[in-house]
């Protein structure tokens, strides 16, 4: 049963049915010991963080900061503002200086929430160029405060303000007054091409979405849900809210590189994820396949097969499998999926969605095929998420991206353009009025940006229409559809194609180290360096032969057909990533505009 109320009292609402039952697990900073708290608990520190929060002055509508990963602490503050009518604007953990400096002079910034040292070493340091700016909170207690800061505290000093609730008279004003009206956050996006905007999310957004997933996404009060995405992420935000609707157990993931011994720890039913959790699980598992012995790579090799036509040829299509084929998945879950899944910490796998990026055909069979259900969707920050995604309880198609929820229409326009309107649409941009008009059409329709098409009921993405490349050659190129199935490969950690006004379609390419080392020494392949491994010729070719294969299926005009491997990974310090790991092109292009010179001389 859900309870999609305003957000104001959620928390409270959930506590008077779950009580003290388990709301949210984690882990204090820096700290191997999980912890739970209960409903109870949740819907305590709530209020004293709303009643802390007019302590300090906290108006109707003001936009609050939160520049941290992902801690019990976010949820604290998130839903203590919404039980007082504020804003919190999510700054992602790994922003830069500049980005922040932006973020919080363009929202009008007054109380920064922050969560470890490099975060508020960060705030500090932007403080004085921010002339709204007031108040640091910091939710590590093991942070060094600058011992001539005065205007930064503790979270837990914070909290005392809001002992004994002594405002609480306020804080059940507000909430009485609580419209579904307001905005409930400004979520900045990350920005491929060029300067962030602030996305608004009002409380009537979320509530529509909260109620148009629910009828679709079987998440329930026994599942455990791990939160590894960052809360800043629409995708993460939106479901973590979602889970808490139905009174679902939260697990607070708050170290991303952690994730694979958190899933063995907690062994969670639920997880929402981008391609790329995916993409490397099915790399382990082949890494170790590849290792294994004759009999035991035909053994697997049998098991995927069987998974697949159980799975997906008869289950994704509607269609009861074979007696006969029955069995034997029975008998490979058994002794081959079951292990897989219990190396994930999967044993209770319920459901996992997935969004983000394309999602490879070959990484998506594969996930289903070992028994694992993959909810492949669509959305953005400007539709609070979900377009589209699978249902469970109805065929899908391996490569859409599932069907769109009830409460929203999706068009398909000029240029084959997705267009959507609906209440999950956001208003608009913050303080952007001209970029907001030009985003949407006389009849109300949000521009997205991606073309695709329907085909019986289901929505499948194309491209992205500002991402295409045209060669020389006249030819348009789409570079995910082909960096997609490179990544699948052991050997390829990151991929940027290149290809626009380029008479042939390369590549830059970042190796995965720890494999290429491993071949390297299995090869006798001695070398000093990164730069020297990158460029021995024997890996050279190794690569080449790798590149062919995975590339098979393309048309000619869109195989890779030179690529460079560079001893770096893309860094977000450089500005070739985004905080969500997306590639800015234009950067990279600028970052090494040599060595595509290189590969395009004659």
């Amino acid at each position: 049963m859900q309870t999609n109320c305003h957000f104001s009292v959620l928390i409270h609402e959930q506590a008077k049915i779950f009580g003290e039952k388990a709301a949210l697990t984690y882990r204090d900073f820096g700290s191997k010991e999980w912890k739970s708290v209960s409903w109870n608990h949740f819907s305590h520190i709530v209020r004293q963080v709303s009643n802390a929060m007019l302590n300090i002055g906290v108006q109707v509508q003001e936009n609050i900061g939160v520049f941290s990963q992902n801690a019990v602490q976010y949820l604290y503050t998130d839903f203590g503002a919404f039980g007082i009518r504020a804003v919190t604007v999510p700054f992602y953990a790994t922003c830069s200086e500049e980005q922040i400096r932006f973020m919080i002079s363009d929202a009008e910034v007054r109380i920064l929430f922050v969560g470890e040292q490099e975060q508020y070493d960060k705030a500090h340091r932007v403080f004085p160029q921010c002339s709204s700016l007031e108040r640091i909170i910091v939710y590590d207690k093991n942070v060094a405060i600058h011992p001539n800061d005065a205007n930064t505290i503790y979270f837990d000093d914070f909290l005392k303000l809001g002992e004994n609730f002594p405002r609480q008279t306020e804080v059940d004003k507000r909430c009485a007054e609580a419209s579904y009206d307001d905005i409930a956050n400004i979520l900045y996006t990350s920005g491929t091409t060029g300067d962030s905007k602030g996305v608004i999310l009002s409380h009537s957004q979320y509530h529509a979405a909260m109620e148009g997933n629910h009828e679709n996404v079987p998440v329930d009060e026994n599942d455990v849900v791990m939160n590894f995405l960052p809360y800043t992420h629409v995708f993460e935000r939106g479901w973590a809210i979602l889970c808490l609707t139905v009174g679902a157990r939260l697990v607070i993931n708050t170290y991303p590189k952690e994730i694979q011994q958190t899933m063995r720890e907690i062994h969670p039913t639920c997880m929402c994820s981008v391609p790329r959790f995916w993409e490397k699980v099915l790399v382990g598992v082949r890494a170790k396949i590849d290792t294994a012995g004759r009999a035991k790579k035909a053994l697997f090799k049998k098991a995927l097969s069987v998974g697949r036509r159980h799975n997906i040829e008869y289950l994704s299509n509607g269609r009861t499998p074979p007696p006969h084929l029955k069995m034997e998945y029975t008998f490979f879950n058994k002794v081959v999926f079951s292990l897989i899944r219990k190396q994930l910490g999967l044993e209770r796998a319920h459901f996992f969605p997935t969004a983000g990026a394309t999602v490879s055909p070959e990484v998506e069979e594969f996930v289903h095929s070992i028994g694992i259900n993959m909810m492949v969707g669509y959305g953005l920050t400007e539709s609070l998420a979900t377009v589209s995604n699978d249902h469970l309880n109805k065929p899908y198609t391996v490569g859409s991206v599932g069907r769109p929820i009830s409460s929203i229409q999706v068009r398909i326009g000029e240029n084959d353009e997705i267009l959507l309107k609906g209440p999950t649409i956001t208003r608009g941009y913050y303080k952007r009025e001209q970029l907001t008009a030009a985003s949407f059409d006389e009849e109300g329709f949000f521009h997205t940006g991606d073309a695709g098409y329907m085909r019986d009921g289901e929505l499948f993405l194309k491209e992205r229409i500002k991402d295409l490349f045209k060669t020389s050659n006249g030819k348009y190129i789409a570079p995910q559809l082909i960096e997609s199935k490179l990544l699948v490969d052991k050997f390829v950690d990151q991929i940027a194609v290149i290809a626009d006004q380029r008479k042939f379609v390369s590549a830059l390419i970042v190796p995965d180290f720890t494999m290429l080392e491993e071949y390297a020494a299995s090869q006798g392949i001695k070398v000093a360096s990164n730069e020297e491994l990158c460029q021995h010729p024997k890996v050279m070719e190794m690569m080449q032969e790798r590149v062919d294969t995975l590339q098979q299926g393309l048309a000619s005009y869109e195989r890779i057909k030179r690529f460079t491997l560079l001893p770096k990974p893309f860094s977000m310090e450089k500005g070739e990533l985004t905080n969500t790991l997306k590639i800015r092109r234009n950067v990279l292009v600028r970052n090494y505009a040599a060595e595509i010179e290189e590969m395009y001389k004659e």
